[in-house]
């Protein structure tokens, strides 16, 4: 894209709040973007050539939507705390291993995509987000649920495509989990314990693709206080 036709969608987005430059080879963050900082809604970058992420993104104190899925980005800036209106975050598909502790900010972050990056570790940084309704981090590598995640306030938890044997009980005390997706790890039926099953709030547990055989999970311990769940969600939806 030339630097005439950025400069086009620069000025629409001064007007309209939203910026939109997907597919367009980008490999860097426009210059002259941040005469949009005091206005800007929305910026989507997705499908880009990006690799970084400047600091100066902290003065975008407007932003509520990022999607800067499908680029090449391997950290974020310690800036990123600063938008503190933001709502929904894209990463998906970047090569990103690790969260910075400022994310903690995000206070009205509701959703986050970091499916397909290359997380070993599960970033509990989001576990000190209160918003939240929904983290996508299916397609990594993460091999466990810490224990220090004693409490995460997300609604719904892909993890599904990662390389999880246990899970902690902790996940029990999770107040607002109802949706648990964990389809191809590498879980034992022992992983879902009798606390898991009988005593936490999870209504939709996602658990194929492991190494037992499904038939075994209708006699785990706690089955039927988790249908109980799953059928009064179920209803409530019908």
């Amino acid at each position: 894209m030339g630097n005439n036709a950025v400069k086009q969608h620069l000025d629409t987005a001064e007007k309209t709040g939203a910026l939109q430059l997907c597919k367009q080879g980008l490999k860097e963050f426009p210059e002259h973007l941040l005469k949009l900082s005091k206005n800007l809604r929305t910026l989507d970058f997705s499908d880009n050539k990006i690799d970084h992420i400047p600091s100066n993104i902290g003065a975008f104190q407007q932003l509520k939507t990022v999607n800067l899925s499908n680029n090449r980005i391997d950290s974020l800036p310690n800036e990123i705390g600063n938008l503190k209106k933001l709502e929904s975050l894209n990463l998906e598909n970047n090569i990103l291993t690790s969260l910075p502790p400022t994310l903690i900010n995000l206070s009205h972050l509701r959703t986050i995509n970091l499916s397909r990056n290359g997380f070993k570790k599960f970033p509990v940084e989001l576990c000190q987000l209160k918003q939240l309704d929904g983290i996508d981090l299916s397609r990594n590598k993460i091999t466990e649920i810490p224990a220090t995640a004693a409490v995460c306030h997300t609604i719904e938890l892909n993890l599904n495509q990662n390389q999880i044997s246990t899970l902690p009980d902790c996940i029990s005390d999770w107040p607002r989990l109802k949706v648990l997706r964990l389809e191809e790890n590498c879980l034992e039926i022992s992983a879902l314990t009798p606390r898991i099953m009988k005593e936490s709030k999870i209504a939709l547990l996602a658990v194929e693709g492991n190494v037992f055989d499904m038939k075994a999970f209708n006699h785990v311990e706690g089955y039927d206080q988790y249908m109980e769940r799953y059928t009064a969600t179920k209803k409530k939806f019908n």
